[in-house]
């Protein structure tokens, strides 16, 4: 019996990885607060995602709780924030914008289902100041949930 010819294997190999490099993303924020989201039934999908800021609102997970507490906390990108943050970090979401699409940022929040709504005010209050007043809440759709 002749052997199997392994001349082909590391172009296979160098073929698979390629493929996973090119088609896998990369998680752009770590989640550092609990996120259940609420349900709704009446939704809608957005439109240009790269265009959109998130928000995360919830009690920081158990890694975070000996520093933090088990308050709702704000969480700007990957870093913990209070509602005095929040100008600076709209600001900022500005500037890596082309001018042109300004107009059409939106911020999203992401808040968890357990959450009061005081911290949602300040938020609020705070996107209001900064003059971002296109604001959505994310949620799960009710067929999602049972599927």
């Amino acid at each position: 019996m002749p052997g199997i010819s392994t001349a082909s294997l590391p172009d296979i190999v160098f073929m698979l990885l390629f493929f996973f490099m090119v088609s896998t993303t990369m998680r752009e924020v770590t989640i550092n607060v609990r996120q259940r989201l609420p349900s709704a039934t009446e939704v809608q999908r957005l439109e240009k995602r790269s265009l959109v800021s998130f928000i995360y609102i919830g009690e920081p997970r158990p890694a975070f709780q000996a520093l933090l507490g088990t308050e709702p906390r704000i969480q700007l990108n990957d870093q913990f924030a209070t509602a005095a943050d929040i100008a600076a970090f709209i600001a900022s979401e500005r500037e890596a914008r082309d001018e042109a699409e300004i107009p059409f940022m939106r911020t999203s929040l992401k808040v968890d289902n357990e959450v009061r709504m005081g911290i949602v005010d300040d938020v609020k209050q705070a996107l209001r100041r900064a003059n971002a007043l296109n604001i959505n809440y994310s949620t799960l759709t009710v067929e999602s949930i049972f599927d």
